[in-house]
């Protein structure tokens, strides 16, 4: 650390100062949730200080870059884009929830935001509990299940958040909870665990809440859809409003709404952006990348360059000895080991698949940011309609609703999705052409979409080498994609890939140029 010259961390306490004051004027929270906000803040302040205690001397200068101005940068400055419409879309960040303007590269002029307690994730995320999917992070799951209902709710839910005149959004703050009270965020056994948002309004208005135990009916796959639709109405809305007044047809989104593939696939079409781009990890994580950047911009860097495939990475040689040293369980469990070149290992890996195999594919660095993308990934035949059972038995025992994503050839999505452009992140659902959705049932969801990433062979060379090789025997330029764990965070080392792989009943495991091929499960 004594070579470091900056450290930037994507927070400010000290931003937007004036709304917060603003704010506690006219509301007069409970002094409760004042003092829990302020402590909370005196942690945040203290980071460097951590960091100096924990890494040793820093001599360097430390930034506090706000929450929303790192989002957008993680997104434009990434992008290739000369110039762009910018928004970060999130929860909360130094009392927003949304900011947007105009990033040229002379820099991003940020020119509209909301402010507490207003947010479409907050809406999006006490929806999710309200449903009874109550761990951090699954959103996902409503926007899987909403394929499965109809918006039929969209009315009631649009008293809960209604349009302003600027293009933004306004909740009814009867609904929620975290404006007024105190809404837990902690950490148990290593997960963040978030204190419930809805309000008892919410049972007037909708029901009563879903119990996590309960079984998912006709009517909470009806709500799902509902907000999921009223989600995209207000974003959509307000996209437009900014392509019209900037006049530009790219968009950068980031924040963590930014995950919500299923509005970003509706974007291009609805509003007239013509190129979306959504970074690798739009999300809080990216936020590192994004408070790095601005450091960076403010120091005369005019051009960057990244991606998401930047964490650890082992030699053939180094997962050979960590083979050896796990020989005895690999022949208890009748593996057969082998080493093979990468044509051969692409060749043999894509007829495994091709035969009904599922298949562990580890390769080079791992991926930064919520998506396999590649390279700690499972592999599976897009074209059997029993391999989504297959999987879910197998591995990954998921909720049936929650559909697997394809990786397709990029130079050959066209033919097999709808308004499909580059896509390299899974960040966009897309409708799978009506012609093709009986040749890939496996990635195609009830609602005839799938969330697809585009693979080119400049990104990604190893895997787009199997999927073409793939291509080659079955004529269909995809596979399943998804993450490369069972119940866990995303494998990282060769031992982890190696344990899933005997733990579970995955058929072959590529660690690199190494193959390990076990009897058929």
């Amino acid at each position: 650390m004594r070579d470091v010259a900056h450290v930037a961390v994507n927070q400010n306490s000290r931003a937007n100062l004036w709304s917060r004051l603003r704010y506690m004027a006219s509301t007069r929270p409970k002094p409760s949730l004042v003092m829990h906000k302020l402590r909370n803040r005196r942690q945040r302040q203290r980071i460097d200080e951590t960091l100096r205690e924990r890494i040793g001397p820093f001599a360097g200068r430390f930034h506090r870059v706000p929450h929303h101005e790192a989002h957008l940068a993680s997104a434009f400055y990434f992008s290739g884009f000369s110039d762009s419409i910018v928004l970060s879309l999130d929860g909360f960040g130094d009392f927003l929830s949304t900011s947007w303007g105009r990033a040229t590269a002379d820099g991003i002029q940020v020119d509209g935001r909301v402010a507490f307690p207003h947010s479409l994730g907050v809406l999006y995320q006490a929806v999710t509990q309200f449903l009874g999917f109550s761990e951090y992070g699954d959103e996902y799951k409503v926007m899987g299940l909403a394929a499965y209902g109809t918006p039929r709710h969209v009315a009631e839910l649009e008293r809960v958040c209604q349009p302003t005149e600027d293009g933004a959004f306004e909740l009814d703050l009867a609904f929620f909870r975290h404006h007024q009270s105190r809404v837990d965020y902690e950490w148990e056994g290593g997960r963040p665990v978030i204190g419930t948002l809805f309000a008892d309004a919410f049972s007037d208005l909708l029901g009563a809440s879903r119990d996590p135990e309960e079984e998912v009916t006709q009517r909470h796959r009806d709500i799902a859809s509902s907000v999921q639709q009223l989600y995209e109405d207000r974003v959509i809305v307000l996209i437009r409003q900014l392509r019209s007044r900037y006049g530009l047809d790219r968009l950068c989104i980031a924040g963590g709404c930014g995950m919500n593939s299923v509005a970003n696939g509706h974007i291009r079409a609805a509003t007239g952006v013509d190129t979306l781009y959504v970074p690798w990890a739009p999300g809080d994580a990216g936020g590192a990348i994004g408070a790095a950047s601005v450091v960076a911009a403010g120091l005369g860097t005019k051009s960057f360059k990244g991606g998401p495939f930047s964490g650890p990475a082992w030699t053939d040689d180094e997962i050979g000895v960590i083979l050896e040293a796990n020989a005895e369980e690999l022949a208890q469990a009748g593996a057969r080991v082998t080493r093979h070149d990468e044509a051969a290992l692409c060749e043999r890996a894509a007829a495994s698949i091709a035969e009904g195999s599922v298949v562990g594919w580890f390769q080079g660095a791992m991926e930064f940011g919520p998506r396999a993308l590649g390279n700690r990934s499972i592999i599976a035949d897009a074209r059997r309609s029993d391999m989504r059972e297959i999987l879910n038995v197998r591995i990954k025992r998921r909720e049936l609703f929650r559909p697997f994503a394809p990786a397709v050839l990029a130079e050959r999505a066209a033919e097999w999705f709808v308004d499909v452009g580059a896509v390299p992140y899974m960040s966009e659902v897309l409708g799978v052409r009506v012609e093709q959705r009986e040749r890939v049932p496996a990635i195609t969801h009830v609602d005839g979409t799938g969330r697809l990433q585009t693979v080119e062979s400049a990104a990604n060379p190893r895997f787009y080498r199997l999927i073409e090789c793939f291509a080659e025997k079955t004529g269909v330029p995809m596979v399943i994609n998804t993450s490369f764990n069972e119940s866990e965070p995303i494998v990282c080392s060769p031992q982890d890939a190696l344990a899933c792989f005997l733990r579970t009943r995955m058929d072959v495991l590529c660690l690199q140029g190494w193959m390990i091929e076990r009897p058929s499960a």
